[in-house]
Parts: structure tokens; C-alpha cells; sequence
């Protein structure tokens, strides 16, 4: 059931992925930084201390010679450390494209007026070229 779950998760973030006019692979995993850094200045509160703290014992565990299941159990072994492989990419996917979404939106709010300025001067010229 386990297995299912984390099958599902992956194709949800694979989905989010591909769809149109959401950020790729490449601006997710360039955003991770970013969005790490943001979040322990307590300026993206997107992620939390807890799950910024998931995300570490995930990393810490991948990288740890201690498994749950030893390794020398192949099949069995190396099923564990794919399994939080596996949720570690789908979190960090995930939250780096809801952070990404999150910095284009802070961007567009400080830049509104010039969006809306740009907008309306394309207007206006629109106005003088039926005159």
C-alpha cells in the first residue's frame, strides 16, 4: 500500500512538471537553494521548520551508512533508501515549484504598477494609431 502511495505521489509531481506554463525540472532544482535560504530567514513561511527538518533526515538518511534495512539484504535493502529517495525528490519538486510560483507572485506584486503602466501605455497607443 506503501508502494502505491509513493507511485501516486510521483505521478501527481510528474504531472505538475509537465503542465503547461508551470516551472520545469531545471528551474525547480535551481530554486531549491533559494527557497531553502528564504525559509530559514523566515521570509518564505511555504516551508515549514518541520518540514525543512523532513527534508534533512531524508538526506541525512540516503547518505547514512545506518538503514532501517540493511543494504547487504538486496532487493529488500536498497528498496528503503529508494523509497525516501523517491518522496525526497517528489517533496523537493513540489515545494520549489509552489516556491517558484511564490517569488513570480512577490515579483508581479512589487512589480504591478509597471505591468499595469505598460499595459495602459499599449492602450493609449492603440487610441492614437486609430486616430
Amino acid at each position: 500500500m506503501v508502494k502505491a502511495g509513493r507511485a501516486a505521489a510521483t505521478w501527481r509531481a510528474y504531472r505538475e512538471v509537465s503542465r503547461p506554463g508551470s516551472p520545469g525540472v531545471g528551474a525547480r532544482l535551481k530554486a531549491v537553494p533559494r527557497m531553502i535560504r528564504a525559509a530559514v530567514k523566515g521570509e518564505y513561511h511555504g516551508l515549514t521548520k518541520g518540514k525543512l527538518a523532513m527534508l534533512g533526515m531524508a538526506v541525512a538518511y540516503i547518505v547514512s551508512p545506518i538503514d532501517v534495512v540493511p543494504d547487504f539484504l538486496l532487493g529488500i535493502g536498497i528498496v528503503d533508501d529508494f523509497g525516501v529517495l523517491l518522496w525526497l525528490a517528489t517533496a523537493l519538486l513540489g515545494e520549489s515549484g509552489q516556491f517558484v510560483d511564490w517569488e513570480n507572485g512577490a515579483r508581479s506584486v512589487h512589480t504591478g504598477p509597471a505591468h499595469t503602466g505598460s499595459a495602459h501605455t499599449g492602450s493609449v497607443h492603440k487610441g492614437r494609431a486609430r486616430r
